[in-house]
């Protein structure tokens, strides 16, 4: 049997009346998982990291290094940043236990006077184990990134008020804390 993967794109996001640039819409994208988040049915996330830890995964209790940044090699709860390139893309390998191998991508482009958010879910089944995950779970992840794409729009500075609210907030304690590095 040969190499297969399965994709899974959760979305693109069209500009909205609030443009935004890469930079700005990627911003809320280096900063998920951890305390932070993942921005939509965290309960979910923190279930499957409970299961993670019954199976002797790492689950969710690693967190991560820096609330606001990421690097390559770094901890995101049941996650590592595989690689990173600020402003345009983040890839994830997940470290849970799964019966096969699975990412998760983040990448931004550029789109008109805006930008452009796709978020894709792979997974590499090992065997028909594999296989029955992908598809016992297909839904519940489909309606956990669809709705995980769908809150970093008003992340990256559309409409949602408490959203962005919360988005102003942590910007404000990452400048504050940037500030305070600067002068220590």
């Amino acid at each position: 049997m040969g190499w297969c993967a399965f994709r899974d794109e959760a979305g693109r996001f069209p500009n909205r009346a609030r443009a935004s640039s890469p930079a700005l819409a990627f911003a809320p994208i280096q900063r998920i998982g951890g305390q932070n988040g993942w921005y939509f049915a965290s309960f979910l996330w923190q279930i499957r990291g409970f299961f993670d830890l019954l199976v002797g995964g790492v689950g969710l209790r690693r967190g991560r290094r820096d609330p606001h940044t990421l690097v390559a090699g770094d901890a995101l709860d049941f996650w590592r940043v595989e690689s990173i390139e600020p402003g345009r893309r983040l890839n994830l390998v997940a470290e849970m236990k799964v019966p096969g191998r699975a990412w998760l991508q983040f990448e931004v482009e550029p789109s008109g006077d805006g930008s452009v958010i796709r978020q894709t879910a792979i997974f590499d089944p090992a065997g028909l184990s594999g296989l029955l995950y992908w598809y016992a779970l297909y839904p519940i992840h489909y309606c956990i990134f669809k709705g995980c794409s769908t809150r970093l729009q008003p992340l990256r500075g559309a409409s949602h008020p408490q959203s962005r609210a919360r988005y102003k907030a942590n910007l404000r304690k990452s400048i504050l804390a940037k500030q305070y590095e600067a002068t220590s």
